[in-house]
């Protein structure tokens, strides 16, 4: 895959394609990590004299219309901060005319919300092709740095690479090398962590891990599935009833592989699904049936934390509970302060636990490598191909 050591961009139009999918409460970004993880392919563009670089994301699911909740304009200001230029919002109306200068605006600009057009998503390849063809025109050569998005085959990810000379910016090329070290070679013991609540969007990362990782500790709203199929009540918790077999089947499979499959041994529970709400702690064989398991308890936070001390590698996908709310966030941090302390390769797989680690500010160096693509980094363990890195191989 072509990288930016072997791609000439002095005095190009460079088209950059990022993830800029940033949390925004009341016009406030709440978590710029993904906004920081970029700068560095952006500056280096600059130094190599690129005369323009366009940046192309998107925000959240406008669905095609143009709808100011979505709009990049605080993600602008942002960039302009982190930077210290002036970064030009641009709208498709003046981008995509058919005397527009991009340059004339600024050396550096943000295309609007690239999801404005339904043709990004598109499932009809002429449509996504002819966005992709108003995007050619902007630019002379495309780096594809969005590896949140690398997972999707739309026309700014997957399209554009076919009609611009392509290379892969330095997030994705250090996205790549992390998780093919934990992939194909990674140091052991190596431990896997899986939380948050879908079940059934990582199954297939725990069947794919089953013959690759020693360990697999599995909690938050995933887990009480897990602990469902071992004949536990676990109450009003979050729970899979579709994807209960499978689990059983991934289960047995563990114990055949002799992999190690740490569950919760005891759950903080509530009534209510609110931070104001009366806790208390069980073990997970005494959850009564009308409380909801919200967090793991501090057993199941010591268990965890030492298996993961004593790892080589640890690959953490997912919060141990409802970290948002102050009752339900320690098990979150434990696992978090756990990595921190952790002296292995450590890799935070994007999403909500790389947001939980910004949240409990932690220091980002603590960690070898903090992911920005959460769905991209779960499909990349499955082993999946992703369209947006298949094409900059040049398998289209």
């Amino acid at each position: 895959m072509i990288n930016l050591d072997d791609f000439d961009v002095t005095e190009k139009r460079v088209l950059l394609r990022v993830d800029l999918n940033v949390p925004i409460k009341d016009g406030l970004i709440r978590d710029d990590g993904r906004i920081r993880a970029i700068l560095p392919t952006l500056r280096e563009l600059l130094d190599k004299q690129a005369s323009s670089v366009i940046l192309v994301a998107h925000l959240g699911r406008p669905d095609g219309i143009d709808d100011s909740k979505y709009s990049l304009a605080p993600v602008a200001q942002r960039l302009s901060e982190l930077l210290g230029i002036d970064v030009a919002l641009i709208s498709h109306e003046i981008a995509f005319a058919p005397d527009s200068d991009l340059n004339a605006a600024s050396r550096i600009s943000l295309l609007e919300n690239i999801r404005f057009d339904a043709r990004e998503t598109s499932k009809v390849d002429a449509d996504r092709q002819a966005l992709a063809m108003l995007l050619a025109n902007l630019a002379d050569v495309f780096v594809s740095d969005g590896f949140g998005v690398v997972h999707r085959k739309q026309a700014s990810v997957f399209d554009i690479a076919k009609l611009l000379p392509a290379a892969a910016g330095r997030l994705i090329q250090k996205e790549i090398e992390v998780f093919n070290k934990v992939l194909t070679n990674p140091s052991r013991p190596y431990t896997v962590i899986l939380g948050g609540a879908k079940v059934a969007d990582k199954l297939q990362v725990v069947r794919n891990l089953l013959n690759q990782a020693d360990a697999l500790i599995v909690g938050g709203g995933m887990g009480y599935t897990f602990l469902h199929a071992l004949g536990y009540e676990v109450g009003t918790s979050l729970l899979d009833m579709d994807s209960l077999d499978e689990v059983k089947e991934c289960i047995i499979l563990a114990e055949q592989n002799q992999l190690d499959l740490l569950l919760p041994l005891d759950v903080v529970i509530t009534k209510e699904f609110s931070a104001d709400s009366p806790t208390d702690i069980v073990d997970v064989d005494s959850i009564p049936a009308n409380s909801m398991g919200l967090d793991i308890g501090p057993e199941t936070c010591a268990f965890f934390t030492e298996r993961i001390l004593n790892s080589a590698t640890v690959v953490w996908n997912g919060p141990m509970g409802v970290f948002e709310l102050a009752p339900f966030a320690a098990g979150t941090k434990s696992i978090a302060a756990a990595l921190a302390k952790c002296d292995g390769f450590t890799v935070i797989g994007g999403g909500d636990s790389a947001a939980a680690v910004r949240k409990f500010n932690m220091d980002e160096s603590s960690f070898t490598h903090i992911s920005t693509g959460g769905g991209a980094s779960l499909e990349y363990l499955e082993g999946k191909e992703l369209p947006g890195l298949l094409v900059l191989e040049g398998k289209k």
